[in-house]
């Protein structure tokens, strides 16, 4: 006989923190179970309370706990490990049960419960019977703790059991819930809890109405179930997260809790990456929520549904070089190597260097300039047109985002421009002067043979729109004549016969930081239809200054096609708060005409409170975090139970707020402290050092144990010259420099999961939630 086995999150979160030898025999276990599940040395019963719940031994002490999940469509009997426990902590009161609103396998262990509340709740746990096991000494029945006189109110005093089963929670957790009466007793439910319980809890404990908790948290993870659906363990088993044992469980135990993070879906999730979009779906969220994995995923799913070929139709794409690294390393640990090599994985000015290359002539090309050089080109054509009335800043902004950011060719075009939200005001001749400037600006960069890389994303959007249009132009006339054969239409009937768009799916990740060039051209690479384009956003993480409205740029997310993720898989609620509080106030759009917010943004991880120090001066900075790394060192190198010690290197990080400011904290760190460190580029860390450190900007889609954000003062964020430059001459450009800079300490503090630091000298930066 032989079996199929899956393994339950939860089961695999137990392993991770088991000696390595229990692992290995947990395997040899697995092996035999896929066997020969009825093997006597398995030793397979069922538990007396829940029927469908079996206890197999793993070895003389350990036991793996499994449910029967039907059998599949080939025939074999389905088994999920849902528990790896020491044959003292199984108890008979073990349940497992299908969620009325996921309809994914849940198991509940009331063991997790504090004995208080078991007993308010009116329950008691009886310990399993193990006969081919004696015990190395008697297993007591557990302790009760006795109830006050006056017992305490529960925290969950508006809620009925009505409520909490229409939210979702666990039928065997629903009694110990509303008898909860302190937050240390809460936290503890939580943390054992099935995760859509969990959530559910979690926000109602943070004073979400039971309302609000259906609408943010169950109606989401919601799906539609059939009659009978809380018998049928098979169907439910291809809705929960599970790893099949067969063939993933070395990678599971050997990577530890991020795999979780890279291949699991929340059923909130799953619902989004299996989604039909009739047209461009988005997924929103705060950081830490998922989007990224939620990209990933899609991209996956979209590439199981290709028919056969050897082309690439899917894209890939996101703003910087780094991310872009990232996102291939992660979507090759979810895909096929056959697949994968169907995904075009490309950041978006590298797609748009790779059009024009295709479509300038060989010795043409224009070399790309940097911002800042530019700046200077700038300040050259206004210091010889002796014009004082506007700095280069401005009219570089000024190009980017009206001239380029709206295609205008003509002055005409720039006298009837939109320009919302830019600030200053111009009336028509201050349009005309500007017009003029910018024109010589743009023939100077064109003489030099270079161009910004806004310019090159912009032609690069002109090209492919121009493309675009051929193909519609074509298909439009083999409508008219019936679908018959276009060839001596053709101008080019070669090139023009097989001209398709580039692409049939886009996925965009990071996407609030793109401008509305980069829009424009992906737009022109897909046709529009079902699944076209899948983007992922967060604008409270937009740190580069690009507002772009998507139904502008031929891109109509409408019927429902967004959704938005509120839980945090990454950051602790302490860190989530603090940073919460750093954009707490600014309105955000997002990325269309409606408002992004904050609200219901939540994590179930706990962990110290981020910790604030104001330091005398720089050198007191440095040597107080000199000391805090080096403390960080030393609680991550701690050996575990089997011996194990982790390399600190990767796991530690120091933040600021520019370049200059990273070399020195570098410098200081290796020759005054001893510190090695590595510097984040473009492409990824530099140097072998233990400590990453870099920009605010460099920590984009990054994340690290534990963190530093050093020289957060008044006059670094925000900058003193951005304060004195534009609160009293552009009140508008004003707000919006400091709601960049709020966003970049934003993305800063998100980028700690467990530990957060933040110091200053001097006046700290009025951003801080002091």
């Amino acid at each position: 006989m032989t079996a199929r086995l899956s393994l339950y999150q939860k089961a695999e979160n137990e392993l991770y923190k088991m000696d390595s030898s229990v692992k290995t025999k947990f395997y040899d276990f697995c092996h035999q179970f896929r066997i020969d599940p009825d093997h006597p040395s398995l030793d397979l019963k069922p538990l007396k309370g829940d029927g469908r719940i079996f206890r197999a031994k793993i070895d003389r002490s350990y036991r793996a706990l499994l449910a029967r999940a039907g059998v599949g469509a080939d025939g074999v009997p389905q088994w999920l490990i849902v528990a790896v426990r020491h044959r003292k902590d199984v108890y008979e009161e073990l349940t497992v049960a299908i969620n009325r609103i996921t309809g994914e396998i849940e198991f509940v262990d009331l063991g997790v419960v504090g004995q208080s509340v078991l007993q308010r709740a009116g329950l008691q746990l009886t310990p399993a019977q193990d006969e081919h096991t004696a015990p190395a000494e008697p297993t007591p029945a557990p302790v009760v703790t006795p109830q006050p006189a006056a017992p305490a109110e529960p925290l969950l005093i508006g809620c009925a059991p009505e409520d909490l089963r229409r939210l979702g929670v666990a039928d065997a957790l629903i009694g110990p819930a509303l008898a909860v009466t302190t937050d240390e007793e809460f936290d503890q439910l939580i943390a054992g809890a099935p995760r859509l319980t969990a959530e559910v809890l979690t926000g109602l404990g943070s004073g979400m109405s039971v309302d609000e908790v259906e609408r943010e948290i169950t109606q989401p993870a919601s799906t539609e179930l059939e009659p009978g659906f809380e018998n049928d363990m098979a169907a439910a088993l291809t809705r929960t997260a599970v790893t099949t044992v067969d063939d993933d469980i070395r990678n599971v135990l050997a990577e530890g809790d991020f795999r979780a993070w890279k291949v699991y879906l929340h059923p909130t999730q799953r619902k989004i990456v299996e989604r039909n979009y009739s047209g461009p779906g988005r997924v929103s969220g705060g950081p830490g929520t998922g989007k990224t994995i939620v990209a990933l995923h899609r991209v996956a799913r979209l590439a199981a549904a290709l028919p056969p070929g050897h082309g690439k139709p899917i894209l890939l794409t996101t703003y910087t070089k780094n991310l872009t690294a990232d996102l291939r390393s992660r979507l090759t640990s979810l895909m096929d190597p056959a697949l994968l090599g169907r995904v075009d994985i490309k950041h978006i000015d590298q797609l748009a260097q790779s059009v024009l290359n295709e479509n300038t002539a060989p010795g043409a090309q224009r070399s790309l300039i940097t911002d800042d050089r530019a700046l200077d080109v700038l300040r050259e054509v206004l210091f010889e047109h002796d014009e004082q009335r506007w700095d280069a800043e401005f009219l570089f902004d000024e190009w980017e985002q009206i001239v380029l950011g709206q295609s205008l060719g003509t002055r005409q075009d720039y006298f009837k421009a939109r320009r919302a939200g830019m600030g200053r005001a111009l009336n028509r001749p201050e349009r005309a002067v500007v017009w003029k400037l910018l024109e010589q600006f743009a023939l100077r960069l064109n003489g030099m043979g270079r161009e910004t890389w806004a310019q090159a994303a912009e032609r690069a959007a002109r090209y492919e729109m121009e493309r675009a249009r051929k193909i519609q132009t074509r298909a439009e006339r083999k409508a008219d004549i019936g679908g018959g054969d276009l060839a001596h239409l053709d101008d080019n009937s070669s090139a023009m016969r097989y001209l398709r768009h580039r692409y049939r799916h886009i996925v965009v990740d990071e996407a609030q930081d793109l401008s509305p060039a980069h829009w424009k051209m992906l737009r022109a690479m897909v046709a529009s239809g079902p699944g076209d384009l899948f983007i992922a956003s967060d604008t409270h993480q937009r740190i580069y200054d690009r507002q772009v409205t998507l139904s502008t740029v031929g891109i109509n997310i409408r019927g429902g096609r967004s959704s938005k993720l509120t839980l945090s898989y990454r950051t602790t609620q302490e860190i989530l708060d603090q940073a919460a509080k750093v954009v707490r106030g600014g309105t955000y759009d997002d990325l269309d005409d409606g408002t992004d917010t904050l609200d219901g943004y939540h994590s179930l991880l706990h962990g110290p409170a981020p910790e604030y120090v104001a330091c005398a001066d720089w050198t007191d900075e440095i040597t107080q975090l000199a000391a805090a790394l080096k403390q960080w060192r030393a609680d991550i190198t701690q050996p575990t139970e089997d011996g194990t010690v982790r390399d600190p290197s990767g796991t530690m990080a120091v933040c600021v707020a520019d370049g200059d400011m990273a070399g020195r904290v570098a410098a200081d760190l290796e020759t005054k402290h001893g510190i090695t460190t590595a510097t984040l580029t473009k492409e990824g860390p530099q140097g072998g050092g233990e400590v990453h450190i870099g920009t605010m900007h460099r920590f984009k889609g990054l994340e690290y144990q534990k963190l530093a954000v050093i020289g957060a003062s008044d006059g670094i964020l925000p900058r003193t010259a951005v304060v004195e430059k534009y609160e009293a001459t552009d009140p508008k450009r004003y707000e919006r420099e400091l709601k960049k800079s709020r966003n970049q300490l934003f993305v800063a503090t998100t980028r700690a999961r467990d530990a957060l630091r933040i110091s200053w000298h001097g006046r700290p930066s009025p951003f801080l939630p002091l």
